[in-house]
């Protein structure tokens, strides 16, 4: 394995589990890449004060921030992540919000996620399914912690796009929309609308299904 293919496997890893010094500037990469996408994500929830909802691989933490505005005081958050990292650098940057109650952290993966059936009012999960060898089983979890009305985004780059970046070459699976589409579908959670977020071929998929 050359340099360049070095590289990009340490940047897939990081990506896909962010840990130390690296994992730390990888989640501000993230927040900053990321940030219109999640913002999109949390408007197409549509929100009300009050609800419960929760971001499945938080990350760098943007979507919590926005989460945690838009239900407000009376709301509540739930945060789940795999990495040790990303969940030390949240309990730090979020912790008025954990004192008070409005945010819950849990470690835990999109497979068997740390939630109660019927749980939660609202979730988003934004570049995590690239990770995810079941899909079947991650959206199964999805349709069981969502309540009767409840609704979800699941975000993801264009594939066609990131076929061409050279780190998707090691470990990212890069599903067709399609194919998440019809596994929402078997889960349970029908599409209710597609969105795009950007320009051209390139633009970032949000696919927001619901109960």
């Amino acid at each position: 394995m050359g340099a360049r293919d070095r590289l990009a496997a340490g940047l897939a890893r990081q990506l896909g589990h962010p840990s130390g010094l690296p994992g730390l500037l990888v989640g501000a990469l993230l927040n900053r890449s990321n940030a219109r996408p999640v913002a999109a994500a949390v408007r197409a929830l549509r929100l009300a004060p009050g609800e419960e909802v929760t971001d499945i691989g938080y990350g760098g933490g943007a979507g919590l921030r926005l989460l945690l505005d838009a239900v407000g005081p009376a709301g509540r958050v739930h945060g789940v992540e795999l990495s040790t990292t990303m969940s030390e650098q949240a309990h730090k940057r979020f912790w008025k919000a954990l004192a008070a109650g409005r945010l819950r952290l849990h470690h835990g993966s999109i497979t068997a996620l740390p939630l109660d059936d019927d749980s939660v009012d609202a979730l988003i999960t934004i570049n995590t399914v690239y990770f995810v060898a079941d899909l079947d089983r991650a959206f199964a979890e999805l349709a069981r912690v969502l309540r009767a009305s409840g609704r979800l985004v699941v975000g993801i780059g264009d594939p066609d796009a990131m076929a061409g970046m050279p780190f998707t070459e090691h470990g990212f699976r890069l599903r067709p929309v399609a194919e998440l589409v019809d596994a929402l579908t078997a889960a349970g959670l029908p599409l209710r609308e597609h969105l795009r977020v950007g320009q051209g071929p390139r633009a970032f998929h949000l696919l927001v299904a619901a109960h």
